[in-house]
């Protein structure tokens, strides 16, 4: 019902405006679903049954132009079957019907990173050989997934990814040239349309020309010819004989030859200029007469008006509204309890401890294990003591099947005595909940709503704990490069600037190289005036904002790369 609904709403906006190719606009595809082959058999029967559903659903709308399902095997007639992924040449088993062409509609110029992990570094000469071999084996159609990378603004990104999103791709997070990449992709495009009438009036044949070696030709019957010879071979170079002419085929490379004898493009000779991103600091915001702070308010059960006596699921109390949530409970100490700590279960993402208004400390998950454990030693006040947790989410899940069954949040809270037939089980005990921070509640971090709350002068950075908001007033940069806010000395939380969120940050997550996955964050020029511009963070964990500096970023070429020679001899 819901899908029904949705697809026909958009398929109507897009009719409406006159924007399928079969009424003179730009759209040449639909897409209907996304790699449900990875999940379909947890669905046995059924998911089967709803992709034969979801085809023809999409058919009868009568768009004009072909609907595609990607990594879909048994996509249904007349719905294409294409590839995603990085190496579809060698792993698309093709169309499932022969009327069908051999599409690639996501070539991954890089991978999503998440907070801990490296970015992933994939070179000019990669996609370009798999480009190449994908049109040499009859490909039809390749799209790139990313050729853009962008920014994931707000609360937008899926768990556990960074704000930043495909910073590798040929253009980068900022819109600038990233090279050689963009370069040697655009000089391999130009030799595939110098090449698109017999790739497209040829009658393809290929023939072996070493163990690790094959030539893919496209003949026409009168005239056109084009190659390419392929060395499959990832370390060695090879000399093949093609068309009575010898050719030094470098390691894992492509030749293209446009007559089938001269080459006009080798995927892994690379002649772009490699450049490398420039950053200026133009501002450090290290006047602390400029800063002021807000602490959030940590809430106790009294404060609360969720109640329940049991753990309650996070994402089903935040709806999408928030990162956070309040578990709060109160208790009477009671027991002797020596060296008592404070043990948390959570299925994600992180965690902090408050005891009587106390912060003991936070733990988190990652993107391939979201739970984890907290353990916290304690100072338990005789009588009544308070217990404040505040579950926090780092973007919601962004695949798999039964998406409405996941859990997050705590799942497990005690209190561990050295002797082990002591302690406190406070999972169905009664609970207090709070959804969301007060300065969200608020929206301090707009302009007008400043006032709603008491900000004091900054203190010591030192002294900084958890939950505090700071605000700051700024002027733009001159020029016209891109701006982006350098937060390496913050720990975890939320930025604004005038009112829009840039994004979560989490520098205090390191990498297997001791370094933040993201330190720069992207503010558009767009969001920016000439002065007077507010910039307000969130910071959970600490950090000093003494330190942040306002950046300019743009880009400079730098060497030639040094190639290998290929030529016909």
């Amino acid at each position: 019902f819901h899908m029904k609904n949705f697809t026909t709403k958009i398929v109507g906006m897009m009719k409406s405006e006159d924007l399928y190719a079969s009424q003179g606009g730009p759209i040449i595809l639909s897409q209907i679903e996304n790699e449900y082959e990875n999940i379909e058999a947890a669905f046995h029967e059924k998911g089967a049954s709803y992709v034969r559903w979801a085809a023809k659903m999409a058919v009868n709308l009568q768009t004009g132009v072909p609907w595609v399902m990607c990594k879909q095997s048994d996509a249904p007639d007349p719905v294409i079957n294409t590839c995603n992924g990085m190496k579809c040449g060698e792993t698309f088993k093709g169309p499932n019907s022969p009327n069908k062409p051999s599409l690639w509609t996501e070539n991954w110029t890089s991978f999503y990173q998440v907070y801990g992990g490296e970015p992933y570094i994939r070179s000019a000469e990669d996609i370009a050989f798999h480009v190449a071999l994908f049109i040499a084996r009859n490909g039809s159609y390749i799209n790139y997934y990313m050729y853009h990378g962008g920014t994931n603004f707000g609360r937008t990104s899926s768990a556990y990814v960074i704000t930043s999103y495909y910073d590798e791709a040929p253009l980068d997070e900022y819109g600038l040239l990233r090279q050689p990449k963009w370069g040697h992709l655009k000089e391999l495009h130009a030799a595939i349309k110098n090449c698109s009438r017999t790739l497209l009036a040829g009658v393809p044949t290929n023939i072996s020309l070493g163990q690790n070696q094959t030539a893919y030709i496209f003949r026409e019957e009168v005239g056109g010819c084009v190659a390419f010879l392929v060395n499959s071979d990832i370390r060695n170079s090879s000399t093949v004989q093609f068309q009575n002419q010898s050719y030094v085929l470098m390691p894992k490379s492509i030749s293209i030859l446009a007559d089938c004898e001269n080459v006009i493009f080798n995927t892994a000779k690379v002649s772009t200029k490699s450049n490398k991103r420039i950053i200026i600091s133009e501002l450090t915001f290290n006047s602390v007469e400029r800063w002021r702070e807000f602490r959030d308010v940590i809430p106790n059960f009294e404060d609360t008006k969720i109640r329940a006596n049991a753990l309650l699921e996070h994402m089903n109390m935040t709806k999408d509204e928030t990162d956070y949530v309040w578990y709060t409970l109160r208790f009477d100490h009671n027991i002797s309890c020596n060296e008592p700590v404070l043990y948390v279960e959570s299925l994600g993402h992180v965690a902090h401890a408050f005891l009587n208004d106390i912060y003991l400390g936070y733990a988190h998950g990652n993107k391939s294990n979201s739970k984890f454990i907290m353990e916290n030693p304690v100072v338990l006040n005789d009588g009544i003591n308070n217990i404040s947790l505040l579950s926090v989410m780092v973007g919601l899940p962004d695949s798999g099947p039964f998406l409405e069954r996941r859990f997050a949040g705590l799942t497990r809270v005690e209190i561990h005595c050295i002797t082990e037939n002591e302690y406190y089980n406070f999972t169905n005990y009664q609970w207090g909940y709070q959804v969301g921070l007060i300065g969200e509640e608020l929206q301090i971090y707009r302009e007008q709503n400043l006032d709603d709350v008491k900000w004091n002068q900054f203190e010591d950075s030192s002294n900084h704990t958890t939950l505090i908001w700071y605000q700051v007033v700024f002027d733009a940069p001159n020029g016209n490069d891109s701006v982006a806010l350098n937060l390496s000395t913050m720990g975890k939380g939320e930025a604004w600037v005038n009112g829009h969120s840039i994004g979560r940050y989490w520098v205090s997550f390191h990498t297997i190289k001791n370094k933040p996955s993201q330190s720069l964050y992207h503010v558009p020029r767009s969001l920016l005036k000439d002065s007077e511009n507010l910039l307000v963070l969130l910071e959970e964990i600490g950090g000093n904002p003494l330190q942040i500096t306002l950046d300019t970023i743009s880009r400079t070429n730098l060497h030639e790369h040094t190639f290998y020679s290929l030529f016909p001899k």
